[in-house]
């Protein structure tokens, strides 16, 4: 089969396709974007620069993260959760198939409940899965809220 850093790849080009399409709906709504690249694709997107970003920010344009880290064996959480640190962000914002976090996959057992709000702690204690363990810690360590 395919090996894994082929498919890592293969994510974080579609992790640009979907910023392209969420560049495209936030634009065509009136607003202003920048897509960056954490993977070299120039005629889509501006590579990541931190700096950059940050000037995009302040001019009050949406920035928009795509490509990953740039690197395989880590998560779109990871990616997520870093540049939210870079950027020096409020909050994450984490988009899933359930609205928030609960006891158990409400998917998968239908007395599961939600929490209305749950600790960095409760969650491992619980061993609650909100998003990969890397990106999990790394939120944790920078005191980065998650909302579901």
């Amino acid at each position: 089969g395919m090996d894994r850093v082929t498919g890592d790849h293969m994510g974080m080009l579609a992790t640009v396709i979907n910023g392209l399409a969420l560049q495209s709906a936030l634009e065509d709504a009136g607003i202003q974007t920048r897509l960056q690249s954490a993977v070299k694709i120039n005629e889509v997107a501006e590579p990541f620069i931190r700096r950059k970003a940050m000037r995009h920010l302040e001019k009050g344009r949406v920035v928009i993260f795509g490509g990953g880290t740039g690197n395989p064996y880590f998560t779109t959480d990871s990616a997520a959760v870093l540049r939210a640190i870079e950027i020096h962000a409020d909050v994450i914002l984490k988009g899933t198939r359930v609205d928030g976090i609960y006891t158990a996959d409400p998917e998968k057992d239908k007395k599961a409940t939600k929490f209305d709000f749950i600790s960095f702690e409760d969650v491992l204690l619980k061993g609650l899965k909100v998003m990969d363990t890397t990106a999990f810690t790394l939120s944790q360590e920078n005191k980065l809220p998650i909302i579901v």
